[in-house]
């Protein structure tokens, strides 16, 4: 179980979480996905593409590997944070998927809730965020103090 209170959850993720896996990452620069990777990866964090469609076609979205499933990422990167770009109902199987890779957080964006999947999550240790942006939450923390640009040569202390 993990020890964050939910109050301190979000800053503390985006504070530790330096490698972010995006499921449903789109290579569209139109795409709500999109434009959330190219944010955070200006903002100093590893974006770690995980699109099948992505991985057979094009092989990379903002310059990064795409990989079909989030179990192939992790066998070649250290994921903390798994931001899931898919819908509500789709969720459970991804949360799964991000146990057993060993993730430290799981994050659904705006418009994505999933009861079931967020409270296995937790059970699992995972911190859990749902229904808001990461890109909105960053911004307002990062003006706010709260939150520090990742410097990619500490290494991640998310327990």
């Amino acid at each position: 179980m993990n020890t964050v209170p939910h109050a301190k959850r979000i800053p503390y993720i985006l504070n530790h979480c330096r490698t972010i896996a995006m499921v449903g990452l789109s290579p569209k620069p139109h795409r709500a996905s999109f434009d959330v990777a190219n944010y955070l990866q200006s903002g100093g964090y590893r974006i770690i593409p995980v699109n099948p469609n992505v991985a057979m076609a094009q092989g990379q979205v903002l310059g990064e590997k795409a990989y079909a499933t989030l179990l192939e990422a992790a066998q070649h990167e250290k994921i903390d944070l798994v931001n899931c770009f898919r819908n509500s109902d789709d969720i459970l199987p991804i949360v799964d998927e991000a146990i057993a890779i060993g993730a430290k957080a799981f994050w659904m964006p705006l418009g994505v809730t999933n009861a079931a999947a967020a409270a296995k999550a937790e059970a699992a240790g995972l911190l859990v965020v749902q229904d808001h942006c990461i890109k909105i939450d960053h911004r307002v923390l990062l003006s706010s103090g709260l939150v520090q640009r990742p410097d990619p040569q500490a290494p991640a202390t998310i327990p």
